[in-house]
């Protein structure tokens, strides 16, 4: 894997500095740390900085994922400089779904040093075994249903919409420190110039008339949000590493889909009346703010508002998509996907939209992957799950 690492006479400046770890405590520190970031990729043209005031939600004891875990965050300094930062959590969804003993690290971020590796890997794991974890694994920031995974493969293109980015060099100081791949998670990219073959034309064509795709209706907002959760804890509830979104959880999200989600944008469908899969593509708001520098204010909410209106983003993601687990390995079930995607093709075209992420996806996920390729997209990003045992 290729590292952009710093060049010797830099690494050895570090030598005669201080190296300390501190817990985040306090609004200075909480600042530091959400902050970091913007000194670790300031030339680096892919990096979008994100929302400051949105980071500082996530971290709040407001996340409704606080409900059901613990948290820890420490920030490595070297002499007064922040040089790096991580995360420890432990989900009890997690351990009563698994009871594996398996706590998690996030939010990394640090400098091209082995020992600012080493030292905030060795806090975290430190934190996680006096808690009685056996095994660690990362990163989640902060949850299976929020951002995860490390980046990779994918450098050169921008990350999207609720998904990462990261230098080349952190792989490999995960490695350095001892972690080995536990799982890869998949970005694919697909053209809205794609257009349906005639073989998945054929497949929906099948079960028409049990099928009803319709758009979000917005005017019965969370009647809507029920239903998508619904499916979305059914139709996940089998996949690696699962964890439901509670109510409260999806309460939350549900926030920010509705101000982002477009009614011919989001597809419910239901078989036989009964509701049965689902996707939600949002624009890609990292377009729109990419050079607010992470401020919302003294204008950028109105930046936001006149660009997404007047100037739709380019590109979209698809961040949510579910069929019923009864659904899956089946011929309705490939309908299922292929028309709730196929459904908001022209609304994307119409929007002038080029390209659509789909993300994640399980590298062992076959059947999503096989239905996916099949519309013509390839993977274009890859972000790495590790872990390592603590005993």
């Amino acid at each position: 894997m290729n590292s952009d690492a710093q060049p010797p006479d830099r690494q050895s400046d570090h030598i005669n500095k201080k190296l300390r770890v501190v817990k985040v405590e306090g609004r200075p520190a909480l600042n530091d740390f959400i902050r970091l970031p913007w000194s670790l990729y300031s030339d680096d043209p892919m990096w979008v900085p994100p929302l400051l005031l949105e980071r500082r939600m996530h971290l709040s004891p407001k996340n409704p994922y606080f409900e059901h875990a613990i948290f820890c965050s420490w920030l490595a300094y070297r002499d007064d400089k922040a040089v790096g930062r991580i995360s420890a959590q432990i989900d009890r969804l997690h351990i009563d779904r698994y009871q594996d003993a398996t706590g998690f690290f996030g939010m990394i971020e640090a400098e091209d040093d082995i020992q600012t590796f080493r030292i905030l890997l060795d806090t975290a794991e430190n934190w996680l075994r006096k808690q009685g974890m056996r095994r660690i694994c990362g990163p989640f920031n902060l949850s299976i249903n929020q951002e995860l995974g490390l980046l990779v493969d994918g450098f050169d293109t921008p990350p999207s919409l609720m998904m990462g980015h990261a230098r080349p060099y952190y792989a490999d100081r995960m490695q350095d420190n001892g972690y080995q791949k536990e799982k890869d998670l998949l970005a694919y990219i697909i053209s809205t110039d794609s257009e349906l073959s005639k073989a998945v034309k054929t497949i929906t064509a099948k079960v028409k008339n049990r099928v009803l795709i319709r758009g979000l209706r917005k005017s019965q907002f969370v009647g809507e949000l029920q239903i998508i959760r619904d499916i979305f804890n059914d139709a996940w509830s089998k996949n690696w590493n699962f964890v439901p979104f509670t109510n409260a959880e999806f309460e939350h999200l549900g926030k920010d889909l509705k101000m982002l989600a477009d009614e011919e944008l989001v597809k419910i469908a239901e078989v036989d009346g009964e509701p049965a899969a689902f996707m939600v593509l949002l624009p890609n708001i990292n377009e729109v703010i990419r050079d607010l520098n992470g401020r919302l204010f003294p204008f950028g909410w109105l930046k936001i508002l006149w660009r997404l209106k007047l100037k739709y983003p380019k590109s979209a993601r698809i961040p949510l998509m579910g069929v019923r687990c009864r659904y899956h390995d089946s011929l309705m079930g490939a309908a299922l996907a292929f028309g709730v995607i196929g459904e908001a093709h022209r609304p994307a075209l119409k929007r002038g939209l080029k390209e659509v992420e789909l993300s994640w996806i399980l590298e062992d996920n076959m059947g999503m992957r096989g239905i996916i390729e099949f519309l013509g997209g390839r993977v274009y990003k890859t972000y790495r799950i590790y872990s390592k045992q603590l005993i």
